[in-house]
């Protein structure tokens, strides 16, 4: 997960309002069949984000299940995915299911450390969206939603009274020294962003030629940026003062600085959010590959998917129609505008090259 560590208690902050925890005979999920002592190590990002499933999600399952959960704390980034690799080759496994960023599933993938899923086992995969079912080229899952996430277009209300409409709204001259945007173009998604904004898609991404066009627009915001932040906690603090007025940050966390009542806000643009996300993926290695579709099958269930937005403040990966999320809800994680989808692949494929070009361009 491209997130970085040092905000994530509130970023996963529980969020106001949420429903008490979920009884077992509540789940409507007959196909799980409970396992007597049975455990299974599931990975995920540390801090209260893994404080977070521990006592609101892992709990729930294994009330349903009767599967234990060894829960593993997870650096972000892709040391994880090192670890798993070198413990694959092994023969073992650090943990047997993990939350996986769409880079690493891809990296991941090119070295098959991923099992293959068992679709009969997880009929609830095929509710989560499209983007989210990882898959081998051949079709094979490799891996399933687990959790995404929204950066979008935040103000001042302060500042600028009225909400701005457009990603477009970064470029006008008017906000000079005004915006504060995240400093990585593989953490920014601002080539996405851009293509999308001025060329009609991200499809203008799949040549060189292409990106560097779109690189050019990007450098044209440089006039604009008052801090390239890799400190989420300077562009926050800075944003709610309105010393920064403007910039791209986290809905979620956006959204508990407004229930502290600071004068911010979040705006989904009419050219989407940046949907980012995790996935569910099991190690080769794993012994124990059945307790992990159930794991994941459980995961995919809309009662669960609605228990993450109200307690971990993650969007579901599943049609917010299947869950019985309110308006007020949805709308603090997520939104019904088609979102922005990174292209992981370029992360993936011409990384060196992209992080290269980025600083000489951009952000140097």
């Amino acid at each position: 997960m491209s997130k970085s560590t040092i905000l994530k208690p509130s970023r996963r902050a529980v969020l106001a309002g949420g429903a008490a925890g979920l009884a077992a005979a509540s789940l409507g999920f007959p196909s799980i069949v409970r396992a007597a002592d049975k455990s299974l190590k599931v990975g995920v990002y540390g801090g209260y984000f893994k404080e977070s499933f521990d006592k609101h999600i892992f709990t729930e399952f294994t009330k349903a299940s009767g599967i234990a959960i060894d829960s593993v704390a997870e650096p972000t980034g892709e040391a994880w995915l090192v670890q798993l690799e070198q413990s694959a080759r092994a023969g073992q496994a650090p943990a047997d299911v993990s939350m996986i960023s769409q880079t690493s599933m891809l990296k991941g993938a090119s070295v098959e450390l991923w099992a293959p899923l068992d679709e009969s086992k997880i009929p609830g995969a095929k509710n989560v969206k499209s983007h989210l079912q990882n898959r081998y080229p051949d079709g094979r899952l490799m891996g399933v939603g687990a959790v995404s996430w929204y950066i979008t277009l935040v103000s001042n209300t302060k500042v600028f009274p009225e909400a701005p409409t457009s990603w477009a709204e970064l470029w006008d001259a008017k906000h000079k020294d005004q915006l504060g945007l995240l400093a990585l173009v593989s953490n920014s998604f601002l080539l996405e962003v851009t293509a999308t904004t001025f060329f009609g898609g991200t499809k203008i991404l799949d040549s060189e030629e292409g990106i560097l066009k779109v690189m050019a627009k990007v450098a044209e915001l440089k006039p604009n940026v008052k801090l390239w932040y890799r400190d989420e906690a300077q562009f926050e603090q800075a944003l709610k003062s309105g010393e920064i007025p403007m910039g791209q940050y986290y809905h979620d966390v956006t959204g508990l600085a407004i229930a502290d009542g600071y004068p911010v806000r979040s705006t989904f643009p009419k050219e989407g959010g940046i949907n980012d996300s995790g996935s569910w993926a099991v190690s080769k290695a794993s012994k124990v590959k059945d307790l992990a579709e159930v794991f994941i099958e459980y995961m995919c269930q809309p009662s669960v998917q609605a228990l993450l937005s109200r307690k971990v403040g993650t969007s579901p990966t599943i049609d917010r129609k299947l869950t019985d999320l309110t308006d007020a809800e949805f709308a603090a994680v997520s939104s019904e505008i088609a979102p922005i989808v990174p292209r992981y692949d370029l992360y993936q494929t011409k990384a060196d090259w992209l992080s290269q070009k980025w600083t000489e361009l951009i952000a140097g």
